[in-house]
C-alpha cells in the first residue's frame, strides 16, 4: 500500500497518550487544539467505519485519557514510549489496514517513536501535525522534520478528513464537514 492519500478502507486511527496529567503540561491553546482535532478525527473515523485505538502511557502516573476522548476506541495501556513496542498494541491493530493515522502527545517522544517503528515495519504512517503536540514548540517542529525525512507523511486534520471522504457526494460528507466549521 503506497497510495499518497489516506483511504478510509485502509486506515486506522491511533490516539496516543492524550492523558490528563500530560495534557496539563501543554500550553493551553495547543492542548485544546490537539484534543479538539483528535476528537474530530475520532468522530469522523467512527462515522466512516475506521477502527480507532487509543493508548495511555503509564496511566497510574499520567492519569487516564482526557474526558473528551475517553470513549474513543479501544484502549492499550503501555510503559514503552513507542506504541508499536507495547505488547498488546500490535495485536489490537486490524492487520488488513496498513495505513496508520496518528494523533497525540508528545510529538517528539511517543508519536515519533511509534511512527518511525510502524513505518519501518511497512505501515504507511500519517502524522496529523495539528492533532499532535509537545510541551515545547521546537521539539514539535524537530519531530515533524525528522518524520518527513524518514518518509512518514505529515498531514493535517482537514486533509485526512477529505481524503477519507474522497467525494462531496459521500453520504457522510455533510456531517463530517460540519465537524471542522
Amino acid at each position: 500500500m503506497n497510495a499518497p492519500l489516506c483511504e478510509a478502507g485502509h486506515s486506522q486511527l491511533v490516539i496516543i497518550d492524550i492523558q490528563e496529567k500530560l495534557a496539563a503540561a501543554m500550553k493551553a491553546s495547543v492542548r485544546e487544539q490537539t484534543v479538539r482535532h483528535a476528537g474530530i478525527l475520532a468522530e469522523a473515523a467512527v462515522r466512516l467505519g475506521i477502527p480507532v485505538l487509543r493508548t495511555e502511557q503509564y496511566p497510574r502516573g499520567l492519569g487516564p485519557t482526557v474526558p473528551a476522548l475517553q470513549d474513543a476506541g479501544g484502549l492499550v495501556e503501555k510503559t514503552c514510549f513507542s506504541c508499536f513496542a507495547a505488547g498488546g498494541f500490535p495485536r489490537a491493530l486490524d492487520s488488513a489496514r496498513r495505513q496508520i493515522v496518528l494523533a497525540g502527545m508528545e510529538t517528539h517522544v511517543c508519536v515519533l517513536q511509534t511512527a518511525l517503528e510502524m513505518h519501518q515495519a511497512g505501515y504507511q504512517v500519517f502524522v496529523v501535525e495539528d492533532a499532535v503536540c509537545s510541551r515545547h514548540k521546537r521539539h514539535h517542529r524537530n519531530a515533524l522534520a525528522r518524520l518527513r525525512q524518514a518518509g512518514v507523511v505529515v498531514s493535517n486534520v482537514e486533509s485526512v478528513l477529505f481524503e477519507w471522504l474522497r467525494d462531496a457526494a459521500h453520504p457522510a460528507f455533510k456531517a463530517i464537514s460540519r465537524l471542522i466549521r
